[in-house]
């Protein structure tokens, strides 16, 4: 089977597209806001919802961190590392280090997407399969692209999709340059966070380079 070609399936009138898992119809009850010291409330109350598993005792550090967490804190319980965990980032934000796209349905947060920096981001920079690709990057700013979060209720209606437009107009905003992602060939593998490789193709990013078993680098130039 051809993963970058996604499945679909008509239904109600209606095209599905298993890929992007989006409806294909106008998103109008959706907005976008920028994480900010202003909006960290509501960041906090999406993920106070554990949308995902592993998203309420990350709070979207691991790709934050160039490693894993000091031994000290893999002693700590579940409840003190996502303690922990929530007032680092809360520091990042208000030092302006944290960088991410909130989207609303009716004045509720329901979805999430982090990007920034590949200073910001560091984390994939360790993995052994990338470091050759980084040496032969091109020298424009890289920007990276590492989360989703949707909360259940709101999955298969192209807010993933919509966030990603809306990083994409940040990076955009604040001077652009390359843009990588790092997105799951087929549905069910393991770190679906990461996103699909047809709703980035579809958002105009390029096949560079496998990036390990299941996923794949993705590079646009904006």
């Amino acid at each position: 089977m051809d993963f970058r070609r996604p499945l679909r399936e008509k239904s109600l009138g209606k095209v599905f597209d298993y890929g992007v898992g989006t409806m294909k119809r106008k998103a109008a009850e959706y907005s976008t806001q920028e994480l900010t010291k202003d909006s960290l409330p509501d960041f906090e109350k999406l993920l106070g919802k554990r949308p995902a598993p592993g998203a309420y005792m990350c709070w979207c550090l691991y790709h934050h961190r160039a490693g894993s967490p000091t031994a000290g804190k893999h002693r700590q319980s579940r409840v003190k590392r996502a303690a922990s965990n929530r007032e680092e980032k809360r520091e990042l934000v208000e030092n302006g280090r944290s960088h991410g796209i909130l989207v609303f349905s009716h004045g509720e947060p329901v979805g999430w997407c982090q990007y920034g920096s590949a200073e910001e981001l560091p984390r994939i920079d360790t993995y052994p399969g990338y470091r050759k690709l980084a040496g032969e990057r091109e020298r424009d700013k890289l920007w990276r692209i590492t989360c989703f979060v949707v909360v259940r209720t709101h999955r298969r209606r192209g807010v993933a999709s919509i966030a990603l437009e809306a990083a994409l107009d940040a990076i955009r905003k604040k001077g652009g340059g390359l843009v990588e992602a790092y997105p799951i060939v087929r549905w069910g593998s393991y770190r679906e966070y990461l996103g699909t490789v047809s709703m980035f193709q579809k958002a105009g990013f390029k096949i560079v380079a496998p990036f390990g078993k299941n996923n794949v680098v993705m590079r646009k130039g904006i």
